[in-house]
């Protein structure tokens, strides 16, 4: 169904592929790109288990806007291995506007297809999604 306030349609892979992230753990990360002609979000990259987190941040374009989600595995101070799931708007200010725009429209429309988003980010330079953010965010 299209997002009546930007016309954009989620491509069901996107809902799939996120799933297995979240259940399966098939991947560690997957990079989400809006296909302004087609009107929907389409995945741009997945990340395999085993790829890091510098991996993730190489996938993701300077100057274009994307989405991401990162399954970002930590042990807490008492020694509990934990995982949380981080959702990424990245809108960096090199991007177009309309981009910025069409991106910013879609964001809470795609997020909510998305069942299982535990820490939200919104960075538009990379310094505003660095690892010591994503630990600061889990109160590492």
């Amino acid at each position: 169904m299209a997002n009546s306030a930007s016309g954009m349609h989620v491509n069901d892979e996107c809902k799939l592929k996120f799933l297995e992230l979240k259940a399966k753990r098939n991947y560690r990360f997957i990079v989400f790109k809006i296909d302004e002609k087609a009107q929907q979000v389409m995945i741009d990259k997945l990340g395999n288990p085993e790829e890091t987190y510098n991996d993730f941040t190489r996938s993701i374009p300077e100057d274009e806007c994307r989405y991401a989600v990162y399954d970002f595995d930590f042990t807490t101070p008492e020694n509990c291995q934990k995982s949380k799931i981080f959702f990424i708007a990245w809108s960096p200010d090199t991007s177009r506007v309309r981009s910025k725009m069409l991106y910013a429209s879609s964001k809470d429309r795609f997020k909510r297809e998305l069942d299982g988003i535990q820490v939200e980010l919104q960075a538009t330079d990379a310094s505003e999604m660095s690892i010591d953010i994503i630990k600061g965010r889990v109160n590492l």
